[in-house]
């Protein structure tokens, strides 16, 4: 019977990172035991998940384990596990499509860092670990059957841009990845992947605390000696072969902190994560109590932001084990999503083994380890900031901004999240303050932490809005990152003191009794200018819904600001980037009525309130006032022309 052969190309981008992966020079090699490994471990905790279900697949979680096969004379190693399997679908989906999620960001990743030893750290952070196998191997194939089918399937490539897939045989579920290795002199600083004590070392080093007994056949000669217990010579040994189980599958979490190296939570990191560069912290956490019961817990911090940390779907959190037995990957029950980051274990001597994520949604004791969690994680980090503060400020610029969406996401963690985190200022062009900080800066009559919101710092800095704020000495938080156009509309105060945006309704500053007289004499030129407003906001109508005199400038002519409850022009560009229809909204345009241009266009006005030059300059002041926030004008080419016009006239006179 023949067997039909199917042959499928890879995508361009997984060609060129095939093709870099195989030809050039990397350190570290040995990793891809340590991602085959892992593989062969999930695929374990799947299939022993699913059972819980599942009663056909009890039959099949008895004798978990997995076995490495190395054979010197065909210089192959093959990793074999009895874990869920893979259909034919499996196969192209999740062997034959390479990092779905971020091939072309790590293609880029690999040509910046080409030659350097943390090119394999690179690995984790994009799901393309599998793919190492190339590094060390001609040719690589995997011989997989789904628990739940009949067929097996075998996956073949060398790694040349195709991969095949036939049918295949396979006594029980489970999968085998085959390596055809590349020969040892035609590598440099080579290691013989097929030889015990090579094996032995890396499964030490990197998969020591995997929950599954990884099992290998090894040679054992037994020598003849003689009375006095030394060796016979010139007999030959018998020789036999046994299994030894190369790892101690102690579950590192229950161990004692102080039994536990720092080389052992590192590797643990990896192993759960699959992301191969070192953790930032690690958290050793031991609860007891009534409302969340027993549990223990070690966390993370990662060092490095990975490429899915705003698809959370995609990221591999925390693991719940129940009574040391694994129950699933990425528990999102058990941590809030703005913390999705934060990668571990958490270990309950008292939930049910049989919990489903169901039960888990609405079990009362889970959403109190949930809080629990976080409020550890929000305390740990507080105490980095305080402790450690160039760590914490490694992790603030690589997660700061998916904190700050618990503002809004988690209202009970509200006030700690507040608490941790840090914000640029108009305070220092280079330090980031907590609002504690902010507050013990206040005047003494300002009870307003205010703040602006803009795309980059620069833009906001030398924003007009800012001119009085900085006159008269009043520092201003500088918020730059898209979550903060969401969180500012959700929190109002911060331990008593309210927030505001100065660019939104209006701003007075200082005492009461200086706000009365700015406010007094706004008015008294209000009386004045009441007209020229007027005009230039019939001039303007199409885009502005009012004009009016302005107590935030000092040496600019005008501004843009928003009503009190209007959107933001950055919460409109948010929006319609998610594909939502926003209709647009008009802003207030401030002038300046100290400002030489205002008073001679009033003295304009008084003369001839026709004269055309009136609307051309309400059009560059609204146009200017848009280019000074960093807006993009409607028509830039008209704008330029009265620009240029005015420009000669300025020159003729």
């Amino acid at each position: 019977m023949t067997v039909q052969t199917d042959t499928f190309e890879f995508k361009t981008e997984a060609k060129q990172l095939l093709d870099l992966m195989i030809h050039s020079v990397y350190s570290h090699k040995e990793i891809f035991l340590r991602e085959l490994i892992s593989n062969a471990s999930d695929a374990l905790d799947k299939i022993k998940f699913e059972a819980l279900t599942k009663d056909q697949l009890r039959q099949y979680t008895q004798d978990q384990h997995i076995r490495i096969e190395s054979d010197t004379k065909n210089n192959t190693l093959t990793v074999h596990d009895n874990g869920i399997g893979m259909s034919r679908e499996d196969l192209v989906q999740f062997i034959g499509t390479i990092a779905k999620s971020g091939t072309k960001e790590y293609l880029k990743a690999l040509r910046e860092n080409q030659g350097k030893p943390s090119i394999p750290d690179l690995i984790g952070q994009f799901g393309v670990g599998f793919y190492s196998s190339f590094m060390v191997a001609d040719k690589v194939e995997i011989v997989s059957r789904k628990a739940t089918e009949e067929k097996a399937w075998k996956w073949e490539s060398k790694g040349d841009g195709t991969y095949s897939i036939a049918e295949s045989e396979r006594a029980e579920p489970g999968t085998s990845v085959t390596l055809q290795l590349k020969k040892i002199e035609e590598e440099e600083n080579a290691q013989d992947f097929t030889t015990e004590w090579v094996l032995r070392d890396l499964i030490k080093k990197y998969s020591d605390f995997v929950a599954y007994p990884i099992r290998m056949k090894v040679e054992k000669r037994d020598y003849e000696r003689d009375s006095d217990g030394k060796i016979k010579e010139g007999v030959e040994p018998k020789i036999s072969f046994q299994d030894d189980v190369l790892n101690s599958m102690k579950a590192i979490w229950t161990r004692p902190e102080k039994d536990v190296t720092e080389t052992e939570y590192k590797e643990f990191y990896k192993h759960i994560s699959h992301d191969w560069t070192d953790p930032l912290k690690w958290i050793v956490y031991k609860a007891e109590g009534v409302s969340t019961g027993d549990f223990k817990g070690l966390l993370y911090l990662p060092s490095k932001a990975g490429s899915d940390l705003f698809f959370s779907d995609l990221a591999k959190g925390i693991q719940l084990y129940i009574k040391r037995v694994f129950i699933m990957h990425d528990c999102k029950e058990l941590i809030p999503e703005y913390l999705r980051f934060v990668k571990g274990v958490v270990d309950s001597d008292e939930l049910s083994l049989n919990i489903s994520r169901e039960i888990l949604q609405q079990n009362k004791q889970i959403q109190n380890i949930k809080k629990s969690v976080s409020r550890k994680v929000l305390s740990v980090i507080k105490t980095m900031k305080q402790d450690e503060p160039e760590k914490f400020k490694t992790f603030w610029k690589e997660f700061g901004p998916v904190i700050k969406e618990g503002t809004f996401k988690e209202p009970d963690d509200r006030e700690r999240i507040l608490e941790t985190t840090v914000f640029a200022t108009t305070h220092s062009s280079t330090e980031l303050y907590t609002l504690d900080q902010y507050i013990e800066r206040m005047k003494t009559s300002q009870e307003t932490i205010y703040f602006i919101t803009g795309e980059t710092r620069h833009t906001i800095e030398t924003s007009p809005l800012l001119e009085s704020f900085k006159e008269k000495g009043y520092e201003v938080l500088l918020l730059t990152d898209p979550v903060d156009e969401v969180w500012v509309n959700f929190v109002f105060d911060y331990k008593g003191k309210k927030f505001q945006s100065i660019a939104k309704g209006t701003v007075e500053l200082g005492s009461d009794e200086e706000k009365k007289k700015a406010e007094e004499d706004r008015k008294q030129k209000e009386a004045g200018y009441k007209s020229l407003l007027e005009c230039i906001k019939g001039k303007l109508d199409e885009n502005i819904k009012e004009v009016r005199l302005s107590s935030r400038l000092t040496s600019s002519p005008a501004c843009l600001v928003s009503d009190r409850n209007d959107m933001t022009p950055q919460m409109e560009a948010l929006l319609k980037a998610t594909g939502k229809d926003v209709p647009r909204t008009k802003r207030i345009l401030e002038i300046n009525p100290s400002h030489p241009i205002i008073v001679k266009l009033q003295s304009v006005f008084e003369k001839n309130s026709n004269d055309p030059m009136i609307e051309d300059y309400g059009n560059l002041l609204f146009g200017q006032a848009l280019i000074a926030e960093g807006g993009k004008l409607a028509d830039p080419a008209i704008f330029n022309k009265k620009l240029n016009d005015l420009m000669m006239k300025a020159l003729i006179l």
